[in-house]
């Protein structure tokens, strides 16, 4: 991977691309949050104005910061796949990388697969030390991922105002477990 401006970013895995999430995925992005299931644990189902003012932050937040979610795509049919990435708003309760793709590739390996990526970038690029996932303890799917990627349940989590009332526990390790462990994860990639 080479970067010339975090606001160019492009990762390109075997199956997937990560890029700078723009208003080209309004529509798709609206679609996944729209659906009940898909949205209950990444802030509940929402109405489009709402997911606008998502994108505009992660654009935002790319722009102010240097990093946010990336948009994921699917190489083989350039469709727009879900969301993910190095993530961390004021008073958050450290650095995360989340993640959540859309239905039809549930199962695929693909939040895997990109997740992979975005770990390397935080540690690699934005020299994260350490990396949490927060994590609703109903959600057994990211729970599940999260020990694949290597990660522990620290225990129960506080997310700041407006998400004090969500249930999360914090999952995470080290950079220094990570880079001990991420060759055998890529090795264990589809391609």
């Amino acid at each position: 991977m080479s970067y010339t401006s975090r606001l160019d970013t492009v990762i390109e895995t075997p199956r997937l691309i990560l890029k700078v999430p723009s208003l080209k995925e309004f529509e798709p992005w609206c679609a996944y949050m729209a659906d009940e299931e898909s949205a209950q644990f990444i802030g509940h189902a929402q109405q489009p104005s709402t997911v606008w003012r998502s994108i505009c932050t992660m654009i935002g937040a790319w722009q102010a910061e240097g990093f946010a979610m990336f948009s994921v795509f699917e190489k083989a049919t350039g469709r727009w796949v879900g969301r993910l990435g190095p993530w961390e708003p004021h008073g958050w309760p450290g650095h995360e990388i989340g993640w959540g793709v859309i239905p039809a590739v549930q199962g695929k390996g693909y939040a895997f697969e990109g997740t992979l990526a975005a770990m390397d970038f935080a540690v690699d690029v934005l020299g994260w030390t350490d990396i949490i996932h927060s994590i609703n303890p109903a959600n057994v799917n990211s729970q599940k991922l999260a020990m694949r990627l290597g990660s522990v349940n620290r225990g129960p989590g506080k997310l700041p105002a407006p998400l004090e009332n969500e249930r999360v526990d914090l999952w995470g390790q080290t950079s220094d477990a990570w880079r001990e462990r991420r060759s055998d994860l890529w090795d264990k990639v589809i391609r």
